[in-house]
């Protein structure tokens, strides 16, 4: 056996040892008549707030005056025969906190308070004082044990190796790493202010449904279950855009939606089965409008969360002053695949001149061309449209650091978007990429019922195929489009990645409370 694994073995018959211990000490409190578990206790004072009100005061007489009633979890213990020091931790801070035998009272000193452990959570009244050093301490008079931690905390939690530790046991996690928590607050503001934002724009938040009798409104496989009482099949939905389209259409002019979606797919640095967006709906609006809104929206809560629009994300610069590039795929592939140069630059006035002739059938040829330089398999029941984008997703998203909207997407792979009126094989569509990820996906919505019907049963047509991401078709949508929509503009906003992209976290399950795990082998 590796040295390795004889440690891996000790540590749970180390802390099953500890356990034990704890479990004696509980055993010894419940016999003294105190109840280790007691309900009542109203602290007064946060310990940030005593901080702030009292950290600069040095004098002794003004301190002592000081009445304080606190609680909070013990995070460090020192103990020197009839003293003892703690340090506690609540949600906004620390502060140290001195027991004397005398002062508490010799029985309770021994029969309780030297039971107490780290992980416990205590509530105290005293008054403060500053240590020979110098550090704010409060004098503890009297005390209550109100919760007491038969478990451990674990003495290092950070490295690599404990990533899924702290993933699975994200409450040790947030108790034993504070930087953890101010990722979560972050996140917190970062909706709070999408919201004010919305709402200061004349925008109406709503709840659409999470179950869905026709999963619809992205391409993606769902999550399936059975509704009893109905004795019907329900899908988690993949997202809520149909059905916010369905209020535009009965008379609410601009809506949104902060949610969760779901989609059935595999895990990785960006994915999570179930994750979070803002999507919004103005009616009168088009896709260009959108991204001057985004980029609006965008900046100010990059600047409120903090405090400019220079981020660091993974060693990486990131300037979300504006304005931000807009190119068309093709534009895209010319400027960041040099390969790109040789077997594009017949086509390249027409790329950048935006005719969006790099879209015409006759072009194949050399798209296919540059992607077999590129070492990727053509598939040829691709259209250029679908191709070209093969191409960019493989060879440019990546590439996307600084904020870039990726303007005009081919209309074979936008089955909900509306077509240009100068080019029908063009989508009114945009998708917004920043540290190489999406982040934002808008068109002009297609409120054409008979186009809208066309394209449902091509994606039909695909699921039945064997296709298991395709959208089925929606019947009642298309009702619903009959009574007429008007022109629409809509867009989805990835509330995680933008997290991730302003906490400097490396993956996604770092912005997430209790990421998706695999099941855990007791």
């Amino acid at each position: 056996m590796s040295e390795q694994e004889k440690n891996a073995n000790a540590e749970p018959q180390e802390e099953n040892q500890q356990i034990a211990a704890r479990k004696v000490k509980l055993a010894a409190i419940r016999e003294a008549g105190v109840n280790p578990y007691p309900n009542g206790y109203k602290p007064e004072d946060s310990l940030d707030s005593v901080r702030e009100r009292y950290g600069s005061i040095q004098d002794a007489e003004e301190l002592s005056h000081a009445s304080l009633k606190v609680a909070g979890r013990v995070m460090l213990l020192r103990s020197f025969g009839k003293l003892t020091f703690a340090t506690l931790q609540d949600e906004s801070g620390r502060l140290q906190i001195a027991a004397q035998r005398d002062e508490v009272g010799e029985e309770i000193y021994n029969t309780l308070f030297k039971k107490v452990e780290v992980g416990d959570i205590l509530g105290c009244k005293g008054h403060l004082f500053r240590t020979k050093v110098g550090e704010l301490t409060l004098r503890v008079q009297k005390f209550q044990l109100l919760s007491k931690s038969v478990r451990p905390l674990p003495e290092k939690f950070h490295g690599l190796e404990d990533t899924e530790t702290r993933y699975r046991q994200r409450y040790v996690d947030l108790i034993v790493n504070p930087e953890v928590r101010e990722v979560f607050k972050t996140r917190s503001g970062v909706i709070s202010h999408i919201r004010r934002f919305m709402e200061a724009r004349g925008f109406l938040e709503v709840e659409t449904p999470m179950m869905h009798p026709i999963p619809g409104g992205a391409r993606a496989k769902p999550f399936e279950t059975h509704h009893n009482a109905l004795d019907m099949p329900l899908f988690l939905r993949i997202a809520p855009e149909l059905y916010l389209k369905r209020l535009i259409v009965g008379g609410f002019e601009r809506v949104f939606e902060i949610n969760r979606n779901f989609r059935n797919e595999g895990l990785s640095p960006r994915h999570n089965p179930e994750f979070t967006m803002m999507e919004f709906y103005q009616a009168f609006a088009e896709y260009r409008e959108l991204m001057d809104f985004t980029e609006e929206l965008i900046c100010e809560v990059v600047e409120a969360a903090t405090g400019g629009l220079m981020v660091t994300h993974q060693e990486r610069d990131i300037d979300f002053s504006g304005p931000w590039a807009r190119l068309t795929p093709a534009e895209a592939i010319l400027k960041y695949v040099p390969e790109a140069v040789e077997p594009l630059k017949g086509m390249a006035p027409f790329i950048e001149t935006k005719t969006s002739d790099w879209m015409n059938p006759e072009a194949r040829s050399a798209w296919e061309g540059l992607a077999a330089q590129l070492g990727m398999e053509v598939d040829p029941a691709w259209d250029v449209g679908k191709l070209v984008m093969e191409i960019f997703e493989e060879k440019v998203e990546h590439l996307l650091i600084q904020p870039t909207f990726i303007v005009d997407y081919p209309i074979s792979v936008s089955p909900l978007s509306r077509r240009s009126d100068e080019n029908p094989d063009i989508a009114e569509r945009f998708e917004l990429f920043i540290g190489g990820w999406e982040i934002a996906n808008a068109f002009s919505e297609l409120n054409d019922p008979a186009d809208q019907a066309e394209r449902f049963q091509s994606q039909a047509d695909a699921h039945d195929a064997g296709d298991d991401e395709a959208m089925h078709f929606d019947a009642d949508y298309i009702r619903a489009l009959e009574y007429g929509m008007p022109p629409t503009g809509g867009e989805g906003i990835g509330i995680d990645r933008l997290v991730m992209l302003l906490t400097d976290a490396p993956t996604i399950r770092e912005v997430l409370l209790f990421p998706q795990l695999k099941r855990e082998v007791q």
